[in-house]
């Protein structure tokens, strides 16, 4: 029987070749990949709802509110069992997993990634883990599309464009908001904006949205319209929002920063999972709001009702004091990424890009009531439209996707009104994060490790490139207490290169390099084949490739600061081989050809 399909399969794929071409059946998968990404999207919202309302609405609106610190510690429990016995795999954050995969293994995405974030985001979130779900819903959206991607023998583009599809796909069915979702793809997975990449991207995000639709109906996560139009007289208040937003992403980006690697440095999961869980149970339990992704919260701040969001404080705390509401929301705004960065440290799976709606609605609502009761300039702004665009000034920020940030809060909204304070918030806040801080939270440890595909070409075209297939290993070795006449019989004669490594005998270190140019004067001297050894003669060579520290863009810069041909590369110290910098050129045009087209 399994003969049989794979018989099948493969004529399947002989006769599409004949009659499909690429770009076409390209096409074909992305409504296919939008389709599974918007089915994802369904099953990961309805099973987080499901626990949520079981648990939020009915044991704690029905029995007690302690119950808020015990849910967290539990969904993390859960989540480690579940990953332990049943994946038995690390389930990595949504979208830095898929750009590592994209980056570090040519789009190739281990096949229990397709349900591992469906199996653990609900448990996390539903629980009241402080994070969201459109990471992990961009994560198994992206693991299916590589895998259809290996099963139709899809090159690396390709599958870095389906990837991008996904993406697209996860978003367009989350918030309803297709162009948004295209240009997140484009932004966050560096996709190149051309007529090829385009159309998949659009197919992709169209078919989501559908099935958005048919299983959602017109329900959507965020039902804004603008009530408030765009006055000139705002602009400067705005600017000030964006001034506001830029430095409340820079906050975000240092704190979660800073407890992720609080936490690696902990090496039991056990101790993690409970200084973690105690952790957010104790911030859920005294600050309510900060369960699960919180768009409730969002939805009553746009409506006008923060006092919806804050009637149970647990210190009962006055809420006509309109003073005492800016302080407890701006109490949100510092302990939000806090709680979500525990739910990571802890173990939970979800994404930050919740909690960035959250955190910037907020802030702009505070930001619009700080303006309206201190009265300094004699005029009111919209707290709702504050509200709007805090959200894109944080996302802009904190995502660095200031374009994603601005067509998502306009097509969320109905309209355009807001363009005008959503460009100027966006690009401030982007600008003064993209100072302090040049990778987002997304790519911060690619970044660093500069592994990271950006939308500079030549960059992302080295980082595509394989080390390994470019190293040559045909140079015959010299050692060091090597006559000049053994060096000329062993080989001189018996190598066609012009460049020798000279390596230790015991542990196979390289010590330094011979040129032909080095010996061509002496080598036909035969009076001095036992009187000349390879350690008077070799010397240091101009730059030595590391292959476990050196990425490709370093190796590029090696060869131009030494000016070098051929330069030795070494392996935890031992000698393996050279790379040449003409077959290096070569792979490099090869690959930006396939990187290209």
């Amino acid at each position: 029987m399994e003969k049989l399909k794979k018989t099948w399969f493969t004529k399947f794929l002989v006769w599409r070749v004949k009659h499909i071409s690429e770009r076409q059946f390209i096409c074909f998968l992305s409504i296919l990949v939008g389709f599974t990404s918007g089915v994802g999207a369904v099953i990961l919202k309805n099973l987080t709802h499901f626990f949520q309302h079981l648990l939020e609405g009915k044991l704690v609106n029905d029995y007690h509110q302690a119950f808020l610190f015990v849910f967290p510690i539990i969904g993390l429990i859960l989540v480690y069992l579940v990953i332990k016995f049943i994946i038995r795999h690390k389930v990595s954050h949504g979208i830095p997993s898929t750009l590592h995969a994209i980056s570090q293994h040519k789009g190739i995405m281990r096949k229990y990634q397709m349900f591992g974030s469906l199996l653990t985001a609900p448990l996390t979130v539903g629980f009241g883990g402080s994070v969201g779900l459109e990471g992990p819903t961009v994560a198994t959206g992206a693991a299916i599309s590589s895998n259809i991607s290996r099963m139709f023998h899809m090159n690396q583009t390709n599958r870095n464009l389906l990837i991008g599809c996904a993406a697209a796909g996860a978003l367009s069915s989350i918030f309803k908001a297709p162009i948004a979702a295209i240009i997140f793809a484009i932004e966050v997975f560096s996709l190149d904006l051309t007529i090829a990449s385009m159309l998949p991207l659009l197919l992709a995000s169209i078919s989501a949205i559908i099935t958005s639709y048919f299983f959602f109906g017109d329900d959507v996560l965020l039902p804004f319209k603008t009530k408030d139009a765009f006055v000139l007289a705002d602009v400067p208040f705005f600017i000030f929002l964006g001034i506001i937003a830029g430095l409340t992403s820079i906050y975000f980006t240092e704190v979660y920063d800073r407890i992720q690697k609080f936490f690696d440095k902990i090496g039991s999961p056990i101790k993690r999972l409970l200084i973690g869980g105690i952790g957010i149970g104790i911030l859920v339990y005294f600050i309510p709001p900060l369960y699960g992704e919180g768009f409730d919260v969002i939805n009553s701040l746009v409506q006008g009702n923060p006092e919806k969001v804050l009637k149970n404080n647990i210190f009962e705390l006055d809420l006509t004091n309109v003073w005492m509401v800016i302080i407890l929301l701006i109490g949100l705004v510092l302990f939000k990424i806090i709680a979500s960065a525990l739910t990571f440290g802890a173990g939970g799976v979800g994404g930050i890009f919740a909690p960035t709606l959250f955190m910037g609605s907020i802030m702009g609502n505070c930001v619009a009531k700080i303006i309206n009761n201190l009265n300094l300039f004699g005029s009111k702004v919209s707290e709702s439209n504050f509200t709007l665009v805090g959200m894109a000034g944080l996302m802009a920020g904190v995502l660095h996707a200031p374009l994603t940030a601005i067509f998502l809060i306009a097509e969320v909204t109905g309209g355009y009104e807001l363009f005008i304070p959503l460009m100027i918030t966006a690009a401030i806040s982007y600008s003064i994060t993209k100072y302090a801080h040049p990778h987002s939270v997304y790519n911060m440890e690619l970044g660093r490790k500069g592994d990271l595909i950006t939308h500079d070409k030549d960059h992302a075209v080295l980082t595509l490139m394989d080390i390994d297939k470019v190293i040559e290993d045909n140079f015959a070795i010299i050692h060091p207490e090597m006559s000049l006449g053994d060096m000329v019989h062993n080989a001189v004669v018996k190598s066609n290169r012009n460049i020798f490594p000279v390596v230790d005998k015991e542990d196979n270190s390289l010590l330094g390099v011979i040129l032909l140019d080095d010996i061509r004067a002496i080598m036909f001297n035969q009076k001095l084949y036992n009187e000349v050894f390879a350690s008077d003669v070799m010397h240091t060579p101009p730059e030595i490739i590391e292959l476990e520290k050196d990425k490709m863009t370093e190796i590029m810069r090696k060869f131009q600061d030494s000016g070098a041909w051929n330069l030795p590369v070494i392996k935890n110290g031992s000698y393996i081989g050279f790379i040449s910098k003409s077959k290096l050129l070569t792979a490099y045009r090869r690959k930006l050809i396939n990187f290209t087209k």
